[in-house]
């Protein structure tokens, strides 16, 4: 702005760059590297966009209340001492009355020629502000009911959500209505608050949809020029900020797509991480060309998309719980979220009706429900339990307990400084912090044992494994080999033996003849060997991984 750019060209150029650069990713193979983000860099990155949730659904909740502020001061004694009127301007003066609440008077910069024609007692606030009138009176500044009805349905749909997504462990009901409860968690939730907020009849904010698809500025159109609007300089220096962006783009796509592939959820089907981002390249052309949001895989949502389609084991047994079987790996879902996003254009007549309020407590439940699981979360919670309430962890029985809250803090700090430095004027490093992570995770080699790590995170891949392992296969082999000869020779050695046992005559006993020797049977020697498999995420991945 200071520069006089076209900031709409400057990002169609950022996001050409940007793409190419993807592209180049995508030529080199370059999401190999996704072997590299163990599980600490998976959880500090989705608990940061897990509190990033958190955080703004409270901060909208707060800018609410300030635009709507409570009267702390009321006294039900006093309740004739209150109003607000409508007045006139000074009329001797020619100039406006500074009030609290009068600050669109500026944009009506006149005066009006009678001001006696208008019965400024009958306006409301916003024809008093509009006609250049005044508010006076100790109650203009306040608006009655409107915060306090707010975190009523801000708080009563995050907890109508968490209650009823945990509905089917509950006794009441079939399993099949259940289930169907806890499936539609969210949607009853926001329908129960809906009707509440219609009921009461307070004037709470309600979500705005355009009625249009068309963009925002009537000054542009849908294509954005790609020449002409700034010097050409721009054009090639555009390529130093889109490469903050591509490494964005490839942390933020990869690694949601890494704890979507994640062994706990048991998919079947394969990994298309290079194909993902192939995509996100060619779309991002295409957005920037428009104007539109660049978009990556969200974590909070796949996380959630996730946790929607587990199938668990039918008991029915009391006490038992249900078994997590795997995850229903579909596309039908996906395709009908994205059709009924664009249909929701359509449906603005109703969804004028939804109170932000609870969609901020939409927004609370998911961040809350993405970090249910995460054992970052589980090994916090450990900070502030006694040692005879801890549960039963895995790596609570091969790592000792200070070594799990050194690793804990160290995530913490990581997790801090990523937050500190997201909110200050140096954001625009922000990318390359997340990068850091990766570097942070490979220094920790030498604070921590491999044993530890393979408990409290994964192994990271050693530059030469892929050679260690061919020369480990070449001997198990070559020692295969030697073992098969000497069972050929131990086999011969025994048929010969028996052969030798049926030439000698037997001896004959002068009491009782000796009954015949039976000849030796040999039994055939079978060697197995098995080949522990590697636990290794990058090799994991290359056959039972599957994007959502």
């Amino acid at each position: 702005r200071d520069n006089d750019f076209d900031y709409l060209e400057f990002r169609l150029w950022i996001g050409l760059w940007s793409a190419f650069q993807c592209l180049i990713l995508v030529a080199t193979d370059a999401s190999f590297l996704v072997k590299y983000f163990t599980r600490f860099t998976e959880e500090g990155f989705s608990s940061l966009i897990s509190f990033i949730f958190i955080y703004d659904a409270f901060k909208k909740m707060i800018k609410l209340a300030d635009h709507y502020p409570i009267n702390s001061q009321f006294k039900v004694d006093y309740i004739t001492h209150y109003s607000c009127a409508c007045k006139p301007l000074d009329p001797g003066k020619g100039v406006f009355i500074a009030s609290p609440v009068c600050s669109l008077m500026e944009t009506f910069p006149f005066l009006l020629q009678d001001n006696t024609t208008i019965d400024w007692a009958a306006l409301t606030a916003k024809d008093c502000l509009k006609y250049g009138g005044q508010l006076v009176g100790n109650n203009c500044d306040y608006v009655p009911d409107i915060t306090l009805m707010s975190f009523i349905l801000f708080f009563g749909t995050y907890t109508c959500s968490m209650a009823l997504k945990k509905f089917k462990t509950s006794r009441y009901f079939p399993t099949t209505a259940r289930k169907l409860i806890s499936d539609f968690a969210i949607i009853l939730s926001i329908l129960i608050f809906c009707g509440i907020d219609a009921l009461v009849g307070v004037d709470t904010p309600k979500l705005i949809v355009p009625s249009e698809f068309k963009p925002t500025s009537p000054e542009r159109g849908w294509f954005i020029p790609p020449f002409g609007g700034n010097p050409w300089w721009v054009y090639l220096a555009a390529a130093i900020p889109a490469l903050l962006v591509t490494i964005l783009i490839f942390m933020d796509q990869q690694i949601t797509a890494v704890i979507v592939n994640r062994k706990e959820h048991k998919l079947k089907k394969g990994a298309g991480y290079h194909l993902d981002l192939f995509w996100v390249a060619i779309l991002m052309i295409v957005c920037s060309f428009m104007g539109l949001p660049w978009y990556v895989a969200a974590t909070v949502i796949s996380i959630a998309h996730i946790d929607s389609l587990k199938m668990e084991t039918e008991t029915s047994a009391p006490g038992e719980q249900p078994k997590f079987l795997g995850v229903r790996e579909q596309r039908v879902t996906g395709v009908i979220v994205f059709i009924l996003t664009g249909v929701s254009v359509f449906m603005a007549p109703i969804l004028k009706f939804i109170p932000m309020p609870v969609l901020y407590g939409v927004f609370l439940y998911m961040g809350v429900a993405s970090l249910n699981g995460v054992q970052f979360m589980d090994r916090l919670k450990l900070l502030l339990m006694p040692l005879k309430h801890q549960p039963d962890f895995i790596y609570l029985r091969h790592v000792p307990l200070r070594r799990v809250h050194l690793f804990t803090f160290l995530q913490v700090v990581c997790l801090a400084l990523l937050w500190i430095l997201k909110s200050t004027v140096a954001a625009i490093i922000f990318p390359v912090m997340i990068l850091a992570l990766v570097a942070v995770r490979k220094a920790m080699d030498y604070l921590f044992s491999q044993h530890d790590l393979s408990f409290l995170d994964d192994v990271i891949p050693e530059k030469d494994k892929k050679k260690k392992e061919d020369e480990k296969k070449k001997k198990k082999k070559k020692g295969s080999m030697d073992s098969d000869n000497d069972d050929e020779k131990n086999h011969q050695h025994s048929l010969n033996a028996t052969h030798r046992a049926d030439t000698i005559p037997f001896l004959q006993s002068h009491a009782m003849p000796s009954p015949p020797r039976t000849p030796v049977k040999v039994v055939p020697q079978i060697r197995i060997e098995l080949e522990p498999e590697d636990n290794g995420y990058f090799w994991r991945s290359k056959g039972t991984e599957t994007t959502l």
